[in-house]
């Protein structure tokens, strides 16, 4: 790393050069995500998300930084957050001279009354550092607490003896009894949308409408960084997986499944992860994230060390079952000022009709909410997996 003055500058409108410098930076830093792309930020743009550019420069290299989305809201003005950040390059060799400059100038945002931070994965330091600047730990639920990953660096062989017995069945048998995984494109996001809404009615969670559906997956299949999966029962769709790219890391972004059909009986979702799964390995990833997991399917994983519970919910024991590794983020921090503001939060926030208002806060921080009538198209043809 080059010598010189270490810089940090907040800026709104970073020019395409800098711009480009950024994803570079952030593709290129373990731990982080799709959400501190440029890309996101276009994505959210068209939500009502504004953004600015937290960039730090030791020598006018550039070594972090941070994307904040930020939203107006009536009366609270602007509230900001940061989705797995700030992010710290890995050559830097003064890390925590630059997590530490970084931690100041999030705390010093002009006009931003809230501030919300997730670290990225492994950046306990980030989480401190911000602590010593004001912000505590966090309880809004901004992001899960952690996840479970699959270490793709194996053969093929390997991975799959990692299965459990009825799962590598479901697999072998399921070309000849109709099942198919597909590489999908944007004609299937109203299938990725009709199958979210029809998870969404069964589990009770109203999912983003298919404008921001299509939106999100315009602008990351676009940079590389989103890739969209379907499952079909002779040629039904029955299930829908858009996955991200960042780095080494594929994610489990967004997904729907149908189950009144064949598609539970014959495991289509487990299948559908296989198929990602080997995907991602010939594409050359590190590791397969199946997403958020619950605090207590965390607890029981991380801390006690239990592989499988029936405690935990339907969605939680299906990513656990392809024998990855459980870990948890640092926690999430904030930032609220200013005192009464403060004040007023947590007493909104420690009744029930306040946690409430505050859960619909987030849904509404999140894309649009329109629901059409379910309906799940059928596309015949496809360019396979």
């Amino acid at each position: 790393m080059s010598a010189g003055l270490l810089t940090t500058e907040q800026r709104a409108t970073p020019c395409a050069e800098v711009l480009g410098e950024w994803d570079r930076l952030v593709a290129g830093t373990p731990g982080t995500d799709v959400t501190q792309l440029s890309a996101w930020a276009r994505v959210r743009a068209a939500e009502g998300f504004a953004h600015t550019y937290v960039l730090a420069r030791r020598g006018g290299r550039l070594v972090g930084g941070a994307q904040v989305l930020l939203r107006r809201v009536p009366v609270l003005r602007l509230i900001g957050y940061v989705p797995y950040g700030p992010v710290v390059a890995p050559s830097a060799s003064d890390r925590s001279a630059v997590v530490d400059d970084l931690a100041r100038a999030l705390a010093d945002l002009d006009g931003v009354r809230m501030l919300f931070v997730q670290p990225p994965e492994g950046a306990d330091d980030v989480h401190a550092a911000l602590l010593r600047r004001g912000f505590r730990p966090s309880t809004a639920g901004i992001a899960p607490p952690g996840s479970v990953r699959l270490d793709l660096d194996r053969c093929e062989e390997e991975l799959r003896r990692g299965l459990p017995p009825r799962l590598r069945s479901l697999i072998r048998r399921a070309a000849e009894r109709g099942v198919r995984i597909r590489r999908g494109d944007e004609d299937d996001v109203p299938v990725l949308a009709a199958l979210m809404r029809v998870s969404g009615d069964a589990c009770g969670y109203r999912p983003p409408d298919e404008d921001h559906l299509r939106r999100l997956y315009g602008e990351l299949a676009r940079t590389g960084n989103a890739a969209l999966f379907i499952g079909e029962v002779r040629g039904v769709p029955v299930t829908a997986d858009l996955v991200t790219m960042c780095g080494s890391m594929v994610r489990g972004r967004l997904g729907g499944f149908d189950r009144s059909g064949d598609g539970a009986r014959l495991g289509v979702p487990g299948v559908a992860r296989w198929e990602i799964g080997r995907w991602a390995h010939r594409e050359g990833y590190r590791w397969l994230d199946f997403g958020g997991l619950a605090e207590q399917t965390l607890h029981d994983a991380v801390d006690e060390g239990i592989r499988s519970s029936p405690a935990w919910s339907g969605v939680d024991q299906a990513k656990m079952r392809f024998g990855g590794e459980a870990f948890r983020y640092p926690g999430a921090v904030e930032l609220i000022r200013p005192a009464a503001l403060r004040q007023l939060y947590d007493a909104v926030s420690a009744r029930d009709c306040g946690q409430a208002l505050l859960h619909r806060a987030k849904v509404r921080m999140r894309a649009g909410t329109r629901r059409p009538a379910v309906r799940l198209p059928r596309r015949p043809g496809g360019v396979p997996a």
